[in-house]
């Protein structure tokens, strides 16, 4: 079978052609060598799903089970070639696999015909009472007693035999052994011989070396396998013993990436993978272009960054490929890990503390266990790809247990965190069920940042409390706490805005509304109760109400993709959302007018920009917010383009703290204000929203992503010390 071929049109590889294949031996290989050495290549081949593990072992089935269910440094394999290459199991559900088995198994004349058959001419062979077996006739044996004889009985009995260790004589069906089981799976798999590694210590593996495949024969292998197996280059022989050997040959192979100095830790990836292959942010601006440029820094040495997420994926044998040129380290999850992980720890737990919503937290012990063991999971597998001294920048509150771990495991590293969320006043967050776990985990960082100085604020207080202040005043013990609080940084996360300004360029040219006084009013944001939509909706018809000469002439359009489907948390927001939208509609709508656009839909990013153009007002109501980027990108989009614009922005979003009073701040928490404000954008005259647009984008000063990110890494670097940094 041949290679693998790039696409390097795309960057983007089948995911069954970049599959890995270990086959190895057990007693003596896999599980020979220190405790250490074994768990090394444990955590190894967990954080590289792509190698496929295949057991071949002289071991029966039942052997092997027990092996898996008693020994925690065993990884689990894909598929099991046991009792000597006669027996093939599917180990996702330990079933036989029939077709191979009847193949391996031809001209077998049945265990008890083979026993019978030599007990009473050899009474040197030893029966293996103790061993389980299948397709095959198992005894101890002298080297002294491997006579032509012997092996002219089994010969004439139409089998085969396996001699290893000086002591284990195997009579086999005449297609059986390891090699042949090998072959046939992987002519069954299409696996090609470049992309398998057969590792071994005895002679019962030889036959898996004459295969043409990748090869390494332990250091503790007896010297008669290392004298018959081939002597190319795909066969390595090593001095170092059974696991430690294992490791040595997939490190020369390539198959493990070297530590980085830096890891960027997020719980996605910075591409989608759907119907077969990656796809990109839809935006230029957010979390994953951000880090995205962070990596793809032209300024930054070769294999500097590593891009630590986590993919859901039920089968991790075909885990795709990154694209070229993102350097990612995949960790699989279940989906349902993730269900209970993200739909419910994140969004039903702690989402609503985040958004000062702490009558909405709901939580439930299977859903934070799940959490902890994602955040473990993931916190070995940035250790894994995290070289000695290295930073580790740390992403948003999916992760919020990392850090504890992380200083327990790998106190050498230096770790990070920032957090594109809002942090909410101390009184929220202790509502958290869990808030003191959290609180001593967070308390591990070297440094952490926001976006805005309320937010810094907020996480330095609840760090700097005692828990107990009720109860203990002891201003020693308050300082002595306040001694080991991480460094605390604010910086603003900006948007790419010469991409946005090109894209508004490029557009079609925007035909200005009829001079009717019609005016469109827009909103683009996730459905999330934060966004506070339905507040919208209710202050819309407040206005109409108030304003009833409006109908016909304000139209408000809400652009607003729903969650990813499993997440529940927002399931009555978009429920009270759309009859409230089907109320309004029905009370003020007239023929070829509706007073709502509803889309509740991804756009691609150029015809979002296409209604960034088109609108008049920008309105954001968020109950709390962190940057909020599209505010950001309609001043860019109106400002390339020359065109006038009036931005509605909520005072709980970030982006108020650094554009003030030069936006219309509304308070979302104020049903009459809401009305208000919007009353006064709507009245704003022409002339002045130029002015308005010429002020805003003149306090568009934040740094684009790229250099934002630059800081960051540094910033976390360079934080060696107790103290923070001064809060302004």
């Amino acid at each position: 079978m041949a290679d693998e071929t790039s696409q390097a049109d795309t960057g983007v590889r089948p995911a069954h052609t970049h599959v890995k294949i270990l086959v190895t031996d057990l007693d003596g290989t896999l599980l020979g060598g220190d405790e250490d050495e074994r768990r090394r290549l444990r955590q190894a081949l967990h954080q590289h799903p792509e190698i496929t593990v295949v057991f071949a072992t002289g071991r029966g089935l039942p052997s092997v089970r027990t092996l898996l269910d008693r020994d925690p440094l065993v990884p689990s394999p894909r598929w099991i070639i046991a009792d000597v290459g006669a027996s093939v199991v599917d180990a996702t559900d330990m079933s036989h696999v029939d077709v191979l088995e009847a193949q391996l198994r031809a001209g077998w004349p049945g265990h008890d015909h083979v026993r019978t058959a030599l007990s009473g001419h050899f009474p040197q062979l030893g029966y293996q009472e103790e061993v389980a077996q299948d397709g095959r006739c198992s005894y101890y044996l002298s080297p002294q007693h491997l006579t032509e004889r012997l092996k002219s009985a089994v010969e004439e009995l139409g089998c085969s035999w396996s001699y290893s260790e000086d002591r284990f004589f195997d009579v086999l069906p005449p297609q059986a052994g390891k090699g042949p089981a090998v072959q046939q799976l992987a002519r069954k798999l299409q696996w090609p011989a470049s992309r398998i590694l057969v590792a071994g210590d005895s002679l019962n593996d030889l036959s898996m070396f004459r295969l043409g495949t990748h090869g390494v024969i332990v250091g503790n292998a007896e010297p008669g396998l290392s004298a018959q197996a081939p002597t190319n280059a795909r066969v390595h022989r090593t001095s170092r013993h059974g696991a430690s050997g294992v490791l040595a040959a997939l490190e020369r192979l390539g198959w493990l990436r070297t530590p980085s100095p830096v890891v960027i830790a997020y719980h996605r990836p910075p591409v989608q993978w759907s119907r077969g292959r990656w796809h990109r942010p839809l935006s230029p601006n957010g979390i994953l272009p951000a880090l995205t440029s962070a990596l793809t820094d032209e300024s930054a040495p070769a294999s500097a960054t590593v891009w630590a997420a986590a993919l859901v994926h039920d089968r991790p044998a075909s885990v795709p490929e990154p694209p070229a040129g993102l350097p990612m380290a995949l960790l699989t999850v279940p989906f349902q890990r993730w269900a209970g992980y993200f739909h419910g720890a994140c969004k039903e737990t702690l989402w609503p503390a985040l958004m000062s919503q702490p009558q909405l937290i709901r939580h439930t012990a299977p859903q934070w266990a799940a959490y902890e063991a994602f955040n473990e999971d993931f916190a070995h597998h940035i250790s894994a790809h995290a070289q000695h001294g290295g930073t580790v920048w740390l992403h948003d509150y999916n992760l919020w247990l990392v850090p504890g771990i992380l200083r327990s495991q790998r106190p050498d590293l230096r770790t990070g965190l920032f957090h594109h969320t809002p942090f909410p006043a101390p009184d929220t967050f202790r509502q958290l069920p869990v808030a003191e776990q959290l609180r001593d985990s967070l308390r591990k960082l070297d440094w952490v940042g926001f976006h805005t100085a309320t937010a810094a604020r907020n996480f330095q207080n609840l760090l700097s409390e005692d828990p107990d202040r009720a109860d203990h005043h002891d201003r020693s013990d308050q300082a002595d706490r306040a001694d080991h609080l991480p460094r605390i940084g604010v910086h603003p996360l900006g948007i790419d805005r010469r991409a946005v300004a090109a894209i508004a360029r490029s557009r079609p040219p925007h035909t200005p509304a009829p001079d009717d006084g019609s005016v469109l009013v827009l909103s683009v944001e996730r459905l999330d109760y934060a966004k506070a939509p339905v507040q919208k909706i209710c202050a819309l018809a407040a206005l109409l109400e108030q304003s009833p000469e409006l109908r016909g002439r304000l139209r408000f359009r809400l652009i607003c993709p729903p969650p990813e489907p499993g997440i529940h948390a927002y399931d009555t927001t978009r429920d009270a959302l759309e009859a409230a939208i089907g109320r309004l509609n029905s009370r003020w709508g007239t023929e070829g007018w509706s007073p709502v656009d509803y889309r509740p839909q991804s756009l691609p990013f150029p015809e979002v920009v296409d209604h960034y153009l088109a609108a008049d007002v920008f309105w954001v109501t968020s109950l709390a917010d962190g940057m909020n980027l599209t505010a950001q990108e309609y001043i860019a989009a109106k400002s390339a383009t020359g065109l006038a614009g009036t931005l509605v922005l909520s005072g709980q979003a970030g982006a108020a703290e650094h554009f003030g009073t030069a936006a219309l701040l509304t308070d979302p928490h104020s049903p009459q204000d809401l009305v208000d404000t919007l009353r006064q954008a709507l009245d704003m005259p022409p002339a002045q929203r130029q002015t308005h647009i010429a002020r805003l984008a003149a306090l568009l000063t934040t740094p684009s992503p790229a250099d934002w990110a630059r800081t960051i890494i540094a910033a976390i670097q360079q934080a060696g010390g107790p103290q923070q940094d001064a809060l302004g």
